[in-house]
């Protein structure tokens, strides 16, 4: 059972927002299937995640170049990089999914989830899988995966480990894309809608 938590103004208006949308749609016909995830076992995830993630992509980085040490890392740049990122990788969410949307960035909107304090985005329409799917990972490509093999070919440590924690920072997205991708379903008309209080979203289908 997932923990109660105090919403801000603006989250209780998402809410209210989404519970209409969902009423609409299941006075159509359309069942409702939860496809959120919870904050403490995704929190819990990265920090089990980061030591592989680690091993892998330093073992890459010395496997390609056969250096040894952490030549070249600069504290500051990291630290630095890490705080933009974090803001960035919600607005890669938001950017990705406002591409599907009837009215684009006015579609989206961005908050803190308490008490967790962690920084999310949230799409106020529904969107089709594969949409959803773009939206969800796109920061874990462009600030992750993509700047771990970039700073391995450019021999970078800053580069490589700003993209593995980046990676890390993914983890709740790997959990709910790993939701989104493993259900499966044979109604006809299906409709994805992301949670604005939780992390993940709902299936309405019919």
């Amino acid at each position: 059972m997932k923990e109660k938590r105090i919403l801000s103004k603006a989250e209780q208006n998402r809410l209210e927002h989404f519970q209409s949308i969902v009423r609409e749609m299941e006075a159509q016909g359309y069942a409702r299937h939860d496809l959120t995830i919870n904050m403490k076992k995704a929190n819990l995830f990265a920090i089990l995640l980061l030591i592989p993630l680690f091993i892998i992509g330093y073992g890459a980085y010395y496997y390609v170049n056969r250096l040894i040490g952490f030549g070249g890392f600069n504290i500051w740049f990291f630290v630095v990089g890490y705080i933009v990122l974090i803001v960035v990788h919600e607005l890669i969410h938001g950017l990705s999914w406002s591409i599907f949307t009837p009215h684009h960035f006015k579609d989206i909107e961005f908050g803190v989830m308490r008490p967790s304090y962690n920084p999310y985005c949230t799409c106020l329409v529904p969107l089709k899988k594969m949409q959803y799917f773009i939206g969800a990972v796109m920061p874990l490509i462009l600030l992750g995966i993509l700047p771990m093999i970039l700073g391995i070919a450019v021999k970078n440590t800053n580069i490589l480990f700003l993209g593995i924690v980046m990676t890390d920072a993914a983890a709740g997205d790997m959990l709910i894309i790993r939701r989104l991708l493993s259900y499966k379903s044979k109604a006809g008309e299906i409709t994805y809608m992301d949670h604005p209080t939780e992390a993940g979203g709902v299936v309405l289908e019919r």
